[in-house]
C-alpha cells in the first residue's frame, strides 16, 4: 500500500469515528438551539468562570458544530479547530485575531482574490503593512520574513497553482519568530497536512472539497490549542461569523466521503493533464501533482489551462455541455472560470494586470462526472472555438 493509500485509509477511519449521541445515532444530530440552559446555579457559575466546557450559546459553541470541528482537527493533525460561516470569515477572523496596527504581513503572490481584497481594503487601512512575494522568494530568501509578524501562504496558490516547499518556508519563519498561516482548501487533508510540515495555522474554505456537494458555505481554522483559544475568545464571539448547526451537519456528511471523492478527482485530473499536453492550442498546464513539493501527496481536480491566441475563450465556454460557467469549486459538477471575467470585480481597474495572469487562462474544476465524457466535451468545445 502506498503512502497516499495509507493516509487516505487512516483518514477514512478518523472520519468514521463520529461520537454517537445517547440514542446511538451514527451521525451527529442537528442541535438547532440558540442557547443552552443549566440545571443549577453552580453549573451556570462553573461555565461562566471557564471551569466547564458545556455549550452556552450557539454563537460561540454548539454540539453539532463541535463534532465537525473535532473531525477537522483530527483530519488536519491539529490540536483544535473552530468553524465559521464562510471561508473568508475563517481567513479574516484568524488574521484579525493575531494582527495589530503596525504589524507586517508577507503574503504569497496570486493569493485568493478575496483574501487580497481583505488585505488591501481592510488590513491596510487599519495600519497593517502587507507585501506580496513569489513562491520562489518565500522558499529561497532566508531573510524575507525578517520583521514580519505573519506569513500568509497558499500551496499551491490561486489561479496559477504554484506549489510551495512549506518545510523550507516554515524553517525561515521559525528563525524570525513569524507565525505561519496557510489556506489548504486546494489540497484538502487527503493530499496535504501543513501542520505536519511545521506550519502553525491551517484554514479551509469548507465550501469546497470539505463539503463536496456545492450546498454549503463555511470555513474552518485548525491550529494548536492556544491559537484556537485566542480566536474563540476574541474574533469568533465579537465578529459573530459563527458556523450554523445545519451547515456543520452537512460538512460532517461531506467529510465522510472526502477520501473517495478526492481519489476520483485525482484520476480525472491525471487523465486531463496527460491529454492536454498533446493539444497544440495549450500553452501551459497549471496542475501540481504528488511529490512536486515535500508533503504534497496528490493532484486535485482544480487546475488552469492557458490557451494560445487561436482559441476564442467566449466561444469555448459557451460550447461546453458538461462543464458549467461558475465560481467556486470542489463539488460534483465540473466548472470553467475564464480568468478574464473570473478575476474582475465591479469598480476595480486592471484586475488582470494585478493578478498577473494571461487573458487566455481558464480555470477548470474537474468534478465527479465520467472522465471520458468530460474530455469529449472539452475537446469538442475547443475544436469549435479555434479561429
Amino acid at each position: 500500500m502506498s503512502d497516499l493509500d495509507q493516509n487516505a485509509a487512516a483518514l477514512a477511519t478518523v472520519l468514521s469515528s463520529v461520537l454517537a449521541d445517547e440514542h446511538g445515532a451514527i451521525t451527529p444530530p442537528i442541535v438547532q438551539s440558540s442557547l443552552f440552559a443549566f440545571e443549577d446555579y453552580q453549573a451556570f457559575e462553573d461555565r461562566m468562570a471557564g471551569r466547564s466546557e458545556r455549550p452556552i450559546y450557539t454563537r460561540v459553541q454548539n454540539p453539532t458544530v463541535a463534532a465537525f470541528e473535532g473531525l477537522m482537527a483530527q483530519a488536519e493533525h491539529g490540536a483544535a479547530a473552530v468553524g465559521f460561516a464562510s471561508g473568508i470569515a475563517a481567513i479574516s477572523s484568524t488574521l484579525l485575531a493575531f494582527l495589530q496596527p503596525g504589524d507586517r504581513v508577507a503574503c504569497v503572490e496570486h493569493v485568493y482574490p478575496d483574501t487580497y481584497r481583505f488585505m488591501e481594503l481592510m488590513l491596510r487601512p487599519f495600519g497593517v503593512q502587507v507585501s506580496y512575494h513569489s513562491v520562489a522568494a518565500f522558499e529561497t530568501d532566508a531573510n524575507l520574513l525578517e520583521g514580519v509578524k505573519l506569513a500568509y501562504l497558499e500551496s499551491p496558490n490561486s489561479v496559477v497553482f504554484q506549489p510551495m516547499n512549506l518545510m523550507q518556508v516554515a524553517e525561515h519563519a521559525r528563525r524570525h519568530g513569524v507565525l505561519t498561516l496557510i489556506d489548504n482548501s486546494w489540497a484538502s487533508p487527503v493530499f496535504q497536512n501543513p501542520i505536519d510540515l511545521d506550519i502553525d495555522i491551517v484554514v479551509h474554505s469548507a465550501s469546497k472539497y470539505i463539503s463536496g456537494h456545492s450546498d454549503t458555505v463555511a470555513g474552518v481554522t485548525i491550529a494548536a490549542e492556544e491559537h484556537i483559544a485566542r480566536i474563540r475568545d476574541l474574533t469568533l464571539p465579537l465578529l459573530g461569523a459563527k458556523l450554523a448547526p445545519f451547515e456543520a451537519f452537512l460538512l460532517t456528511r461531506g467529510l465522510r466521503s472526502l477520501p473517495a471523492r478526492m481519489a476520483q478527482h485525482q484520476a480525472t485530473a491525471n487523465l486531463f493533464v496527460d491529454r492536454l499536453a498533446g493539444l497544440s492550442q495549450v500553452r501551459k498546464i497549471n496542475s501540481p501533482g504528488a511529490n512536486d513539493v515535500p508533503g504534497l501527496r496528490g493532484r486535485t481536480g482544480l487546475m488552469s489551462v492557458e490557451f494560445d491566441d487561436s482559441v476564442d475563450i467566449a466561444k469555448f465556454s459557451d460550447n461546453l455541455k458538461h462543464f458549467r460557467l461558475g465560481v467556486s469549486w470542489g463539488g460534483f459538477e465540473s466548472l470553467v472560470l475564464p480568468a478574464r471575467v473570473g478575476l474582475a470585480q465591479a469598480g476595480e481597474k486592471n484586475s488582470m494586470q494585478h493578478f498577473g495572469v494571461s487573458p487566455n487562462l481558464v480555470r477548470l474544476n474537474l468534478g465527479l462526472e465520467d472522465a471520458e465524457d468530460l474530455w469529449a466535451d472539452f475537446t469538442n468545445a475547443l475544436r469549435i472555438s479555434v479561429a
